[in-house]
């Protein structure tokens, strides 16, 4: 074992050995902490060092690179490693031909340069070839990686508080009754890769608003913009109230506590299904040569009602700044897992930043 000495300006400062296994990390949140705090030094078998220590300190240490902080990255390792390690040893389970305990080859990425990578990808877009260029493996595992964490960060849900997260539809309905808080709801349009010639259903993909081959999904956050939820991903072609419905939003609306939710003219209906509770932009009652007077009171109330609803586009923007979504290149099956993991992972920085800048 070698003390890595990558950075010019660490070599003065004395060397700090880490004593715990990656093992034992995962089931201790404050040495996993403790580790991250390490900046420039970190002592680390041979067969797992691949990435550089420097390197591995820079990403952790920036969030330009990950889009979260160290402490959140601490808590992911705590949170999600014990996940991947059960799924890890219940595949090696699964096999007829048994090892014997430690045989076997040696994982080269360890569950925490995984971790890493895929923060990387989903953040800045980058391809797994880039990436297997950077941790020194072959672009396979770092496929193979990242397919094993993203599902797991995919099923986390939306933090709002501390220790209290929301999964489904029915439990942010139940938030919002409980709080007496509105709700707002837009979808959002993926791009995606247009599918092979001849296959079946190739058409569903393309958008009737953009024309153009892209996968939708339903965003809801509160009056605030915080994000609540983010459904899974559906062909483009169908409609936004049609998507709503197929998610249970109406009977989750009619069966629930009584919650106002906000909507642009692409869910008009569903005020009516709902007894009101979804509100959306008035119709307009004159197709052609509307009175003047008329045409003061509609624009008025539908700048009351854009005003009311614009931070929902803050939360679906702040969502499209990680390139992942901005344009997804990898396989459309995918896209609901990256979806669903990227609005986990934002909800939870944005509720550890707003916590920090409440006054003590």
């Amino acid at each position: 074992m070698n003390v890595s000495t990558h950075t010019d300006s660490a070599r003065n400062t004395p060397p700090i050995q880490e004593k715990y296994p990656e093992t034992d990390l995962l089931q201790h949140p404050l040495r996993a902490r403790a580790w991250l705090a390490v900046t420039r030094w970190i002592l680390i078998p041979d067969h797992v060092r691949v990435v550089g220590n420097g390197s591995r300190a820079a990403i952790i240490s920036d969030r330009r690179i990950t889009g979260l902080s160290a402490d959140m990255i601490a808590e992911l390792v705590a949170e999600v490693g014990p996940l991947w390690h059960e799924r890890h040893q219940a595949r090696l389970e699964s096999r007829p031909r048994k090892r014997a305990v430690g045989a076997g080859a040696k994982h080269r990425l360890v569950f925490i340069d995984r971790l890493l990578a895929t923060l990387v990808h989903l953040r800045h877009g980058a391809t797994h070839d880039v990436l297997a260029c950077w941790f020194g493996v072959d672009r396979s595992t770092i496929t193979r990686a990242i397919g094993e964490v993203r599902p797991l960060l995919a099923t986390r849900g939306c933090t709002i508080a501390a220790g209290i997260r929301l999964r489904t539809l029915a439990e942010v309905i139940d938030h919002l009754g409980a709080s007496g808080q509105t709700g707002i709801i837009d979808g959002t349009e993926i791009r995606v890769r247009r599918p092979a010639v001849g296959r079946k259903d190739r058409e569903k993909f393309v958008s009737g608003k953009n024309k153009q081959n892209a996968v939708k999904a339903m965003v809801l956050t509160d009056a605030g913009g915080r994000l609540l939820f983010c459904s899974p991903a559906q062909p483009a072609s169908c409609a936004d109230i049609t998507h709503a419905r197929q998610l249970g939003l109406v009977k989750h609306l009619a069966d629930g506590p009584a919650v106002e939710i906000l909507a642009d003219a692409g869910y008009q209906g569903l005020g009516a299904q709902t007894g009101g509770r979804v509100v959306t932009p008035p119709h307009r009652k004159f197709k052609k040569n509307p009175p003047e007077w008329y045409e003061e009171i509609y624009e008025r109330q539908r700048k009351a009602h854009s005003s009311r609803r614009i931070r929902v586009e803050h939360g679906i923007a702040h969502l499209k700044n990680w390139r992942a979504l901005a344009r997804h290149h990898g396989r459309r099956e995918h896209l609901s897992d990256t979806v669903q993991a990227i609005a986990g992972l934002l909800s939870h920085q944005q509720t550890a930043t707003r916590g920090a800048r409440q006054p003590q």
